[in-house]
């Protein structure tokens, strides 16, 4: 059982939580600030004396109409139901499973006015796998997620869609089937669940973590085709990179001098004097990506552990507060930045590829011991470019949009969940086109035998040898091509 507190909330602790299937609670210092929160709106509410936007108006350009005491509650309700406008694709269950984690997180902070049980409805969905239909679409990325947000809060009122024993079904059913009641939704509740940033943030997360083991495989499979391409091991060499002061460059150099120690093929004498870009400039441009990875990485650790809805509450000050901390600029910019990072990965990766299957260097043509009659890897190129040109569009940055919403109140959006969607997409890509790169480079060097690579690139070919053969004659590689993305990225 994992408990929530007020630690600072990692991307790795928000991974390691969430795949290892522990249950979430709250902990009993949380539980207090949620109440004592509650409990201070209520107060101010009874009073009667103060207007407090959302919780006794109405929302956006209605925010100057008053709602009387009488039909708060409709109020919250009427705002889940009517804001529930996603369309698209549904968005992965691991993503959903980060938005109910994430949310309950930033409840647990005590600014919010939400009850208990909300949040406590929140982690008992995460906790028993039922998950709420959310759809890519319908996000402006400026007043919160409101849309996605608002799918995943109509599963709190026994309504819309859920994914439970993997089928979708009504929430009404489910609840049914469980002997549950739906829950009911006190002021501020509505918007508290609405406002916020967590889809773009639940998308950030994943996308920094699972660009770290991009980074990682990145590093490892251009080793081996530094090796593959009797590539030299001088632009690797610490002297030479430390004069850039750049620390992703340095820290690539490093790696992959390390990874080519005790190889055979690094010793071996060279022709040449000097190798393309896509193998000397592999510490320039990995190292550029792991700075933005770095980056990327404190935006989003900030965003996990901050209180993003609106208006903010502080109790013990005796304020109520309507400002813009739903405002998604900060994940915005910070998703196109990592798109394109991860996309420059991928780039550099489809290069060495074209460099692998072209003949070069004592290499048969397309990897293949009788080219002509099979084709061998030239397609694999192919599926690369075509996946590279695609990350090219996709990098095109949505932060740099807006469009004016809720009658000119909400006049400037980040369009966060947009490149939010497209930076996984992007990141999927990378994966298939550095899983394709490993295929080349393996079946490469054994036409390099019997000279060998380092133990520690030797040892990874030997494991993915047992997933993925050397191909003899021609056969269907789009299964190879997922058996090596699974082997780098499982």
């Amino acid at each position: 059982m994992h408990y929530i507190t007020d630690d600072f909330y990692s991307i790795d602790k928000i991974h390691e939580i969430i795949s290892s299937g522990e249950e979430i609670a709250i902990s009993e210092a949380c539980k207090k600030k949620i109440r004592d929160c509650s409990s201070y709106l209520k107060s101010k509410l009874a009073s009667g004396d103060q207007i407090i936007y959302g919780i006794n108006t109405g929302f956006g350009s209605l925010c100057n109409t008053v709602v009387s005491s009488g039909e708060l509650e409709d109020l919250q309700i009427n705002l889940v139901r009517s804001h529930a406008c996603g369309a698209g694709a549904q968005i992965p269950n691991n993503i959903v499973k980060h938005i109910l984690l994430l949310k309950a997180i930033a409840l647990s902070k005590g600014h919010s006015g939400v009850q208990l049980e909300t949040v406590e409805r929140i982690l008992w969905l995460y906790n028993n796998n039922i998950l709420p239909v959310i759809y890519e679409l319908g996000s402006l990325g400026a007043s919160g997620d409101l849309a996605p947000l608002a799918h995943m809060s109509l599963s709190l009122l026994g309504e819309g869609d859920v994914i439970y024993e993997d089928q979708i079904r009504p929430t009404a059913a489910v609840y049914e089937e469980l002997g549950v009641d739906a829950l009911k939704l006190y002021p501020k509740e509505g918007l508290a669940l609405l406002n916020g940033t967590q889809f773009m943030a639940a998308y950030l997360s994943h996308c920094v973590t699972q660009g770290f083991k991009i980074f990682d495989a990145a590093n490892a499979v251009g080793s081996i085709s530094v090796d593959a391409l009797m590539g030299l091991i001088s632009p690797f060499k610490a002297n030479v990179n430390a004069l850039r002061r750049q620390k992703g460059q340095i820290d690539v150099a490093r790696i992959v001098f390390e990874r080519l120690q005790g190889s055979e093929l690094t010793m071996h004498p060279k022709e040449h004097v000097q190798d393309p870009y896509s193998l000397r400039c592999i510490p320039q441009v990995h190292g550029a990506s792991k700075d933005t990875l770095d980056y990327c990485r404190t935006i989003i650790e900030n965003e996990i552990n901050a209180v993003t809805d609106n208006p903010t509450i502080f109790p013990d000050q005796d304020e109520i507060i309507s400002a813009g901390n739903f405002h998604g600029q900060p994940l915005s910019l910070a998703l196109d930045y990592l798109a394109i990072a991860l996309s420059e990965l991928g780039s550099i990766s489809e290069r060495r590829t074209y460099k692998l299957i072209s003949g070069d260097r004592g290499l048969p043509p397309f990897l293949v011991k009788n080219p002509g009659l099979h084709s061998g890897l030239m397609i694999a190129q192919y599926s690369c470019a075509s996946m590279v040109s695609q990350n090219k569009q996709l990098c095109t940055p949505a932060s740099v949009d807006t469009i004016d919403s809720s009658n000119g109140q909400e006049d400037h959006v980040s369009m966060g969940a947009n490149a939010a969607t497209k930076c996984l997409k992007v990141l999927g890509n990378v994966q298939d086109i550095i899983g394709i790169e490993l295929m080349c480079a393996a079946q490469a060097i054994e036409y390099r035998r019997p000279l060998r690579s380092s133990k520690v690139n030797e040892d990874l070919l030997l494991n993915y040898r047992r997933l993925v053969p050397f191909i003899e004659d021609d056969r269907v590689l789009s299964y190879d091509i997922k058996k090596s993305n699974s082997f780098l990225f499982k």
